[in-house]
């Protein structure tokens, strides 16, 4: 059996971001930046591609593309009167239907792919198809709502691949951790009153959506105690994520019992990222999905699908890319961080991480 399945499709780099000057549309004094568009760009995804390729880590996955997620699949999640709307203005030649949310012709297919991806991705782990697997979803989905695109997300990807695996009666528990710097309001909302999926989101906290992400959040009705918030102050390093998911993650999704976990997996709080300031590192995301699969292990017959998410510094993503493929496909191959001896040096000093201890144990005693 093939231990780690790897989703993507040239396809979904092809996905149009629209006149953007970084996080704001182009306009007055707005001067569009040299790169152009949004920091949401294919060559993130593209140089992650290419560098295990040339590492040789590609070899050591089973690499596919899937077919784009079915019309049945997204209206799961979406309405009707949205997905239409979504495909008419495709159609036409692309547009802007929420949030930071622009898109090019053919952006719903490019979008309907992505979920696709995602979807594949769980149900060839729920199939036991492989060990685990990982979607290089584009465009990225867990801020998008049912009705309401937003933050480069237009469809909610992972929560679309987690209602077709309850549909087909593959699961019954699943739990979403999302680690992308940004909090997951999208997954966080569409499952917010259900018993059956576990949301955790560990977050930069009033980075985006900035009234979103609270610890006091815990679910409503039936879903009650099933959403976990863990904001994290600004400049939180290395230890404090592995701290943070020792003693709120972890634990939580043991509690939870889950049959499958889902990674939302965003690569943003790293040091570089424009869109952030964390300063997790290459073998911050390592760790952390050493931590999870060891969680999986205990829980769920190691049963780890993860799905691409943010992420915006073409000359880091890539690297901790690798090493999260490396460890969940138990390879050797490593491509060594390039920065790790300057952003090690970059690392909150003890006294500061306590103080980033204490206060996440006063915020998350909310809970």
């Amino acid at each position: 059996m093939t231990k780690t399945a790897f989703f993507w499709d040239e396809r979904c780099f092809w996905h149009a971001d629209g006149n953007y000057a970084g996080m704001l549309p182009l306009g007055g004094f707005v001067q569009p930046m040299a790169s152009g568009g949004l920091p949401e760009n294919p060559e993130t995804k593209r140089r992650l591609v290419n560098l295990m390729r040339v590492t040789g880590l590609w070899d050591a996955l089973d690499t596919k593309s899937a077919p784009e997620a079915t019309w049945e699949d997204l209206a799961r999640v979406h309405p009707e009167a949205y997905l239409k709307r979504f495909k008419e203005v495709s159609d036409a030649g692309g547009g802007e239907l929420g949030l930071r949310t622009p898109f090019g012709p053919g952006g719903f297919e490019i979008a309907a792919l992505s979920v696709g991806l995602a979807k594949a991705a769980l149900f060839e782990v729920l199939k036991g198809r492989c060990d685990n697997a990982y979607a290089l979803s584009r465009p990225p989905g867990h801020h998008c709502l049912p009705d309401h695109p937003n933050g480069f997300c237009l469809l909610a990807n992972i929560a679309i691949a987690v209602e077709a695996a309850l549909a087909e009666g593959l699961t019954d528990r699943v739990a979403v951790l999302d680690w992308d710097v940004h909090h997951g309001n999208g997954t966080e909302a569409i499952f917010f009153d259900r018993p059956d999926v576990l949301t955790i989101s560990l977050h930069q906290e009033r980075n985006y959506p900035m009234d979103t992400g609270d610890a006091t959040d815990r679910g409503v009705g039936a879903g009650d105690g099933t959403n976990l918030n863990i904001p994290l102050p600004q400049g939180g390093g290395h230890a404090l994520y592995l701290d943070a998911m020792e003693r709120y993650a972890l634990p939580a999704l043991a509690e939870f019992q889950p049959d499958v976990i889902i990674i939302a997996s965003g690569f943003d709080a790293a040091v570089p990222d424009p869109l952030s300031h964390m300063l997790a590192t290459q073998e911050t995301f390592r760790a952390m999905t050493a931590q999870v699969m060891e969680a999986a292990d205990d829980l769920c017959d190691g049963r780890l699908v993860m799905a691409h998410e943010g992420g915006y510094s073409e000359a880091y993503v890539p690297f901790c890319g690798h090493a999260v493929l490396a460890e969940m496909s138990g390879s050797p191959i490593t491509a060594p961080d390039p920065f790790g001896e300057t952003f090690t040096l970059r690392q909150p000093s003890e006294a500061l991480h306590e103080m980033h201890l204490a206060y996440l144990a006063d915020v998350m005693s909310e809970v």
